[in-house]
């Protein structure tokens, strides 16, 4: 295995990762905005008030783009395991 090519997987597998997060961690970013600007407007200076919303979004986002992230994961893994002989020999 050459370094091109080890360097090649790891880009792969880093740019998977930021595909496959990007969606959770902008609903994240939005309702927490939401919420800050919520609280901003109305002077509410509650900690815990900006949890609840942020953990129903990123499950509900989770739900939602579940099936869509498996499927690039088990390809990514698909792709690995079918080229196993390629990175061994």
């Amino acid at each position: 295995m050459t370094p091109d090519s080890i360097m090649g997987l790891a880009q792969s597998s880093i740019y998977l990762t930021i595909i496959t997060l990007a969606p959770i961690l902008g609903v994240a970013l939005a309702v927490g905005l939401i919420i800050s600007i919520f609280q901003a407007i109305t002077q509410i200076q509650e900690q815990t008030l900006s949890f609840a919303p942020k953990i129903i979004a990123v499950f509900a986002s989770l739900l939602l783009f579940g099936p869509w992230m498996l499927t690039h994961l088990v390809d990514f893994t698909r792709n690995i395991l079918a080229n196993m002989t390629r990175f061994i020999g």
